[in-house]
């Protein structure tokens, strides 16, 4: 901010007490704006904290990003900048930590919906730190990753650390992502993008919006916060229909979950019964190998994002599988995170045939589980 006569100040929503944010009005040169002061309320009772100190983070908003037309505006252009998107989440460490220090994401029943941990590895090196690097290792390898799009386009990382001091972090504002069905992808429908701001979006549903904990831990000590999460105000669906849409894309998160936790299950049983030598454990084994295929070799695949996949030169679609219904159900779950809109008749009509082929396998699972527990103790 430049050196000028201020001639007014406001601080925006101070009365809720729940976010504020200070407005600075200059003499004829425009307005300024720091967002969210609310953590310095707070400074006293950071500074005073010995190990710790969790900020009772501001309410949180979900608005969907990378929604402006055209794509982007050039770098050179002058224009403000925003706070970071998603829950805004600030702690204090009074020393560096030697072990890891994690953020979980609890629902008002205390169940966790997304986990950070200071030990998830971060890109190295990363457009938006090292853009000469990185271009370097594109010239190399062109499929890798952001190298198809301007590399001044990424944000920088987010990640959790570990050093002494203040830190501020975000929670996007989604679920925890289905292992194995990729950390990106689906469910924005925006083809905006801001220069250096650009977040790369997460192949997992939103949160509904409600009552959520924040829980920083750090040496084995956990610190709590409540967060309140809200929706974009701007939407205007009704209730019943983004009570439709919150239960659908739940329950299809769910069950994809539940599937891909099964599929680990089955493969592991499949590895005790390798040991069994006998006709029975053989038998077991070809029939978890039916719901629960091994991977093939060089990597995991899947017969395709959202459905079952189809045999060797088209056909009849095979079998349902524990992999492929996770996989349908999660696609189920994000077809309808497009906008906060009614579920269509096409929604609810792909959810239904994910359900269906969800009992169907995991009654399958069931029993073949029930009858290798007969073998492996």
């Amino acid at each position: 901010m430049p050196a000028i006569s201020v001639r007014d100040l406001q601080l925006k929503d101070d009365s809720t007490c729940i976010c504020s944010d200070l407005i600075a009005g200059t003499h004829g040169r425009g307005y300024w704006i720091l967002d969210d002061v609310t953590p310095l309320r707070q400074e006293a009772a950071a500074a005073a904290a010995r190990e710790a100190y969790l900020y009772k983070p501001a309410t949180a908003v979900r608005v969907r990003l990378a929604a402006n037309d055209p794509t982007p505006w050039p770098p050179e252009l002058p224009a403000g900048e925003n706070p970071l998107p998603g829950g805004i989440i600030d702690y204090y460490l009074a020393s560096d930590v030697s072990s890891p220090v994690t953020l979980d994401i609890l629902d008002k029943a205390g169940k966790v919906v997304r986990s950070y941990s200071s030990t998830e590895a971060v890109r190295n090196p990363h457009p938006a730190l090292d853009p000469e690097v990185y271009d370097r290792l594109c010239r190399a390898n062109p499929t890798a990753e952001d190298c198809a799009l301007p590399l001044y386009w990424p944000a920088p990382p987010m990640a959790l650390t570990t050093k002494k001091g203040m830190h501020r972090f975000s929670w996007d504002l989604r679920y925890q992502p289905v292992a194995g069905e990729g950390g990106r992808g689906g469910g924005e429908g925006g083809g905006g993008a801001v220069p250096h701001h650009t977040y790369a979006s997460v192949n997992a549903p939103w949160a509904p919006p409600g009552q959520y904990t924040v829980r920083l831990t750090v040496n084995g000590k956990s610190y709590t916060q409540p967060l309140t999460l809200r929706l974009d105000p701007r939407v205007k669906t009704p209730a019943a229909g983004l009570a439709q849409l919150n239960a659908l894309t739940g329950e299809m998160y769910n069950g994809a979950r539940d599937t891909h936790d099964a599929y680990e299950q089955a493969r592991a049983l499949a590895a005790k019964l390798a040991s069994v030598q006998s006709p029975d454990a053989a038998a077991l084994r070809a029939r978890i190998d039916s719901i629960a295929p091994p991977p093939p070799a060089g990597g995991r695949g899947r017969g395709g994002r959202g459905g079952r996949g189809f045999g060797r030169g088209g056909g009849a679609p095979a079998a349902p599988t524990l992999q492929s219904v996770s996989g349908e159900m999660l696609g189920a779950a994000m077809a309808m995170q497009g906008a906060d809109i009614t579920p269509t008749s096409s929604d609810v009509a792909a959810v239904n045939k994910a359900r269906a082929d969800g009992k169907a396998v995991m009654a399958k699972w069931k029993a073949v589980s029930t009858a290798a527990a007969k073998i492996v103790r």
